[in-house]
């Protein structure tokens, strides 16, 4: 899956070893490294969706049509599908197995 980032200061800091630890420090560092490594070896959304460590699922209220990943508790990575329209389904929630571009908006603890 293609993964892009809302800005370049976060794709910097995502994309360094060093610079994902020292900003998310050590644990949840390394966890947000195995999430963006998931997420660029998955076909789809609905393939990520299917490992229970992700707990990949949808947000709702302001942040529907994102969805977040399980990091360090309390923290979240998340996500908003990267298409022009995004792909839905006829019940009109988002169709997960068309989904193959995906942004990464944040990481954060939205609780």
């Amino acid at each position: 899956m293609e993964v892009l980032f809302t800005t370049r200061k976060l794709q910097k800091v995502c994309n360094s070893e060093r610079e994902i630890i020292r900003v998310f420090g050590p644990s949840c560092g390394r966890l947000l490294q195995r999430r963006l490594v998931d997420l660029a070896a998955a076909a789809s959304l609905a393939e990520l969706s299917t490992l229970p460590q992700a707990r990949c699922h949808p947000l709702k209220g302001q942040r529907e049509g994102q969805f977040a990943l399980d990091l360090e508790h309390p923290r979240r990575l998340i996500l908003e599908a990267a298409h022009d329209p995004v792909p839905v389904r006829e019940d009109g929630g988002i169709d997960l197995e068309r989904v193959t571009r995906v942004c990464v908006v944040e990481v954060v603890d939205y609780h």
